[in-house]
């Protein structure tokens, strides 16, 4: 069998030196020598080094597709959690104080304390009542007095500060103002889908809008509804013409919007802030913590991709395994050889672990590389920052290297079993 390497830097034993003189070989081979003949070994037979490599590379470059997307996705998740939840306090009202007492446990006034809290950005209350939430309105165009049509809607009353409260935009007209509240003006808020339910898309003409008896002006249409999106049905009206029309005089919920981060301690002063003293007696609903649904968010889905490049990373060692032992069953002859001239158990299994721990190597920092130039194109695409660790692309190739180093392990210890006598009767 024609050898691949060079010649093991061993003592061979001299005439009259007998067994003694073997017993004395060094167990281990000088570093340079050793490394010089796992190149050897790898070089011999590049194509098949190339495909070993080419598993090593395929399983690295997975684990850290998978991790750095997955790192990078959830920071996106989380982004948007804390964009539209994060920031949400609502409080819930019961009708009146406890004891049967008629005196409303929160007015209308007591918004303008919960502003002032620090971390509030918008704040709004509603007042609604089982008798409002199905009423019969209909619409009346000034243009065709008798083209009327009715609808079933919610009518509910809101202080002026409700578009900003639920995060929407005025798309015809405007929001009643304190003015209008002072003034007990008859006008009326539509949400979006009530005004296309009732016809009405424009408020340049005044159209109104008639139920129970009255007639009330459509000032505004409020669209893009994030927050109780109940609204975008229903009928709003200023506090003090739903007081006196429908009896709508007690604040049923209030809505806050905080500032990123305060949400929590808005949470904790809002119901003292409206209810001095009976605070226990309100409901509020606050985000959870932050910090323990980023974490929940990024170990999910951190959890769930590693399985997946482990998996592919133990496929690439299965190909390692195999081809080494392939390697190691073809060259039993240079073994034997080896062994009868002196080197021992240790300096073989050394020579094929490290040729299986330099593909690995090789293969680990191939696909840490590539790995890498993937999760940054794909953020590219998708318009995300990419979140990379440093740890993972560092230790992408010690993880390959140690990868080889487990997969030659048996293969190695085959071939440090072999017997000289028995190798070098083996076919070649």
């Amino acid at each position: 069998m024609t050898r691949t390497g060079s010649a093991p830097a061993v003592p061979v034993p001299t005439a009259g030196a007998g067994a003694a003189g073997a017993r004395t070989a060094r167990p281990w081979m000088d570093p340079r020598d050793l490394w010089t003949e796992a190149l050897a070994g790898i070089l011999a037979r590049p194509v098949r080094s190339a495909l070993t490599t080419l598993g090593t590379v395929l399983g690295i470059t997975t684990l850290v597709i998978t991790i750095g997307v997955a790192s990078t996705a959830g920071n996106q998740i989380v982004g948007r959690f804390d964009a539209l939840t994060a920031t949400s306090v609502a409080v819930k009202v019961p009708a009146a104080l406890p004891g049967g007492d008629d005196e409303p446990l929160v007015r209308w006034s007591g918004t303008d304390a919960v502003r002032r809290l620090a971390g509030v950005e918008s704040v709004a209350a509603l007042a609604d009542s089982a008798a409002t939430n199905s009423v019969q309105v209909r619409s009346n165009d000034v243009n065709a007095p008798g083209d009327a049509s009715g609808q079933t809607l919610a009518v509910v009353a809101a202080s002026d500060g409700l578009p900003a409260a639920v995060r929407g935009t005025m798309t015809e007209g405007r929001f009643y103002d304190t003015g209008n509240i002072d003034r007990r003006d008859q006008v009326a808020v539509l949400g979006d889908q009530a005004a296309k339910l009732l016809g009405i898309s424009r408020v340049e003409d005044a159209p109104a809008v008639f139920f129970q008896g009255q007639s009330y002006t459509v000032i505004g249409i409020l669209g893009g509804i994030k927050r109780e999106r109940r609204l975008s049905t229903a009928v709003i009206l200023p506090p003090t013409v739903a007081a006196d029309r429908l009896a709508l005089r007690d604040v049923s919920l209030v809505l806050v919007n905080t500032a990123l981060g305060a949400a929590r301690q808005v949470a904790r002063q809002a119901p003292i802030a409206l209810a001095p003293g009976h605070q226990d007696s309100l409901g509020v609903e606050a985000p959870p913590d932050l910090s323990r649904a980023r974490d929940g968010i990024q170990s999910d889905v951190n959890g769930l991709f590693l399985v997946l490049g482990l998996v592919s990373l133990v496929v690439g060692a299965i190909g390692i395994a195999n081809v080494t032992l392939v390697t190691v069953m073809e060259r039993v002859g240079e073994i034997g050889l080896r062994r009868a001239l002196g080197a021992s158990r240790r300096q073989v299994a050394g020579q094929f672990l490290l040729e299986s721990t330099t593909i690995g190597l090789l293969g680990g920092i191939v696909g840490a590389a590539l790995g890498i130039t993937i999760v940054v194109c794909v953020a590219v695409v998708k318009q995300w920052t990419p979140v990379l660790d440093l740890g993972l692309a560092f230790g992408a190739p010690l993880a390959g290297a140690l990868v080889g180093l487990l997969a030659g392990l048996y293969p190695s210890l085959r071939a440090a079993r072999m017997e000289p006598v028995d190798a070098l009767r083996a076919p070649s």
